[in-house]
């Protein structure tokens, strides 16, 4: 029994531990594999970059267009309009201490306005 034991481990040991050598087919597989799924990264990061560029700083809540504001997340243009007509705004926040958006609204976009 020990040496069926014994023998049953070292067999696993050295067929695990042995190498197979992938073959051409394989390597030519998962190359074709690592370069598809660079390319869409690569496409991802140009985009982001892209996207980057065009961004040019937080909206100004006392000059932007309603159309500007509208580009906001969650503001529609009904939300852009009662922002526009509620101008000037001391600080961005005052427009929910105005009551012109609800807090939430103001929480999603609060990064990409500015009052000054």
């Amino acid at each position: 029994m020990k040496w069926t034991l014994a023998f049953t481990l070292a067999f696993l040991a050295v067929t695990g531990c042995t190498t197979q050598q992938p073959s051409p087919d394989q390597i030519r597989k998962e190359t074709a594999d690592a370069t598809a799924t660079a390319a869409k990264d690569a496409k991802a990061v140009a985009q982001g970059l892209a996207d980057g560029l065009k961004q040019k700083g937080p909206i100004n809540v006392n000059k932007a267009s309603t159309d500007e504001l509208k580009t906001l997340p969650g503001i529609d243009e009904a939300s852009a309009r009662r922002i526009a007509d509620n101008r000037p705004y001391d600080t961005a926040a005052d427009m929910v201490r105005k009551h012109v958006i609800s807090k939430t609204e103001f929480d999603r976009i609060a990064d990409k306005v500015t009052a000054m």
